[in-house]
């Protein structure tokens, strides 16, 4: 079980990892981008590594403190639930 869990958090990341590259993307080039919530959604329900990631190397929402709060407390809890599969599949 603990093992899904990782599989869904890990295609999360890679959604939001994305999802934060090609709304960089449309930025520059004055596109429509992807709403907020959209990004500090998939963060929050399981992206956080692959959107604090994104951020990082995008340069992407740096400025932005609450999209690094809603992202450092998605990690915590999915860290959480990650250690509550853990010890109860023991």
């Amino acid at each position: 079980m603990p093992y899904l869990y990782l599989v869904y958090l890990l295609a999360l990341s890679i959604v939001a990892f994305c999802l934060y590259g090609i709304d960089k993307y449309r930025a520059k080039r004055h596109f429509r981008r992807v709403p907020e919530v959209t990004l500090l959604s998939l963060g929050f329900l399981g992206g956080a590594v692959g959107a604090l990631c994104a951020m990082q190397l995008f340069r992407h929402k740096t400025k932005h403190k609450y999209f690094y709060a809603v992202n450092l407390l998605g990690i915590v809890w999915q860290l959480g639930l990650f250690v509550l599969l853990f010890l109860k599949n023991m």
